[in-house]
């Protein structure tokens, strides 16, 4: 295998429209009593644990506080995300050109995994959703590192356990939708394609110093070129 690949979910892939944020909210005032000011803070590159301690910090409360309840707020969070993805009505949405590409990428001499915030088994729940969990063999989660830029690392780690390769520098492909995507990956060299399915611009990924940055996934071809290269 030629290349490893570490794809984003939200925002990159995939859009659970609001259900995730809806669900973290029901979570973390049931754990906790209280959301922090979570109708205006931004989620975007941000791990899961990340996104718990600032908003309750925010709040007022205290790490250790935090810490004693970050194991239920998960669990309540997964319930609740479950429920919201069943729901009447719901669709998953994915971003132009991600299922072709998926495919495709099954077939090519790439190794294609996941590198998110999402502790693992929201991960699992957003992809099944979407019907494109069985495309990824492995993963860097939230719940392995609070830190984005520790989970690089977690993930090469985990692709020498599994292919017996220790993939280096540029060899590492990280694709998301956010600065923080770009940039997690720097202190080991990864090359990065960034995508303005998200928040930003390509000018504003480029600016955080992508590789490439496209509009969206949709040209295959020109994709699979920069990917699987």
């Amino acid at each position: 295998m030629r290349r490893l690949l570490l794809f984003d979910i939200d925002g990159t892939l995939l859009s659970t429209d609001g259900a995730a944020r809806r669900a973290f909210e029901r979570a973390l005032l049931e754990v906790y009593g209280t959301t922090g000011p979570i109708s205006t803070h931004g989620f975007d590159g941000k791990t899961d644990p990340q996104i718990a301690r600032e908003l309750l910090s925010l709040a007022g409360m205290a790490d250790p506080a935090i810490d004693a309840g970050l194991e239920s707020m998960y669990d309540t969070y997964l319930r609740e995300l479950a429920q919201e993805l069943q729901l009447p009505g719901h669709a998953t949405r994915l971003y132009p050109g991600v299922q072709t590409l998926l495919r495709r990428l099954d077939d090519a001499e790439v190794c294609v995994a996941l590198l998110t915030g999402n502790i693992a088994r929201g991960a699992a729940l957003k992809l099944a959703s979407g019907g494109i969990d069985h495309h990824f063999a492995f993963g860097a989660f939230g719940s392995d590192c609070e830190r984005r830029d520790g989970l690089p690392a977690v993930a090469v780690a985990r692709a020498a356990e599994l292919t017996g390769r220790t993939f280096q520098g540029r060899e590492v492909v990280v694709i998301g939708d956010t600065p923080q995507d770009v940039t997690c990956g720097q202190g080991i060299g990864v090359f990065t394609v960034a995508v303005a399915t998200g928040r930003y611009s390509t000018e504003d990924l480029l600016a955080a110093g992508a590789d490439v940055a496209l509009t969206d996934l949709s040209d295959t071809d020109s994709v699979m070129q920069i990917l699987a290269a």
